[in-house]
């Protein structure tokens, strides 16, 4: 027996071959995930569930299906209404992958969850760690003055390529040099 929490909203999943399967399951508002028989809050067990890429998912072996259900999607398709077609990714909130309260869950088009991840307190983190980095580097920041220079050239007289290889790094490095994937805090000589 479950107990029911404040305000709580329990909805039973419906996903392809759950027929096939000896219990039934179902989530909660709370982003709380239970099996059952006749009744979830009468014969019901909550579960943990398992992580799969740091989100919460059940595992089922249904015939002719992958097993992972993406519980955050699940209560997204159950919960809340995507406001067009385009809407096809669901966000936490709170970028914290295992809150799945419906309150922190929202749809997002392709474009606005890339914006909500590049805002993410490990993305900026990996962001400042990989800017205040100065072991390992192949070039130094001369260096990099000196490259974004050629770079900008309008009748540069080197390809890529051949600017690479003097310099002893890959092609891909230079192409992010010059977009400011790479480097960006590094201004180029005048």
């Amino acid at each position: 027996m479950l107990k029911k929490l404040a305000g709580e909203v329990w909805k039973p999943l419906s996903f392809s071959g759950w027929r096939h399967l000896r219990n039934r399951y179902a989530v909660s508002s709370t982003g709380r995930i239970a099996s059952y028989k006749k009744n979830v809050l009468d014969d019901g067990k909550l579960l943990s569930g398992s992580l799969t890429t740091g989100y919460r998912t059940l595992n089922l072996h249904r015939p002719n299906n992958k097993g992972t259900l993406y519980i955050h999607r699940e209560m997204a398709k159950l919960f809340l209404k995507r406001s067009s077609a385009a809407h096809k990714y669901v966000v936490h909130l709170n970028h914290n992958k295992l809150d799945n309260n419906i309150k922190n869950l929202k749809w997002a088009t392709l474009e606005q969850m890339i914006e909500h991840q590049q805002g993410s307190p490990a993305k900026m983190a990996y962001k400042e760690k990989q800017a205040n980095k100065t072991e390992g580097l192949k070039l130094t920041a001369t260096q990099v003055k000196k490259i974004k220079k050629i770079l900008n050239d309008k009748n540069r007289g080197i390809t890529i390529r051949k600017l690479a290889e003097n310099y002893g790094v890959s092609e891909m490095t230079m192409y992010r040099i010059k977009s400011g994937e790479n480097w960006a805090r590094i201004q180029k000589e005048p």
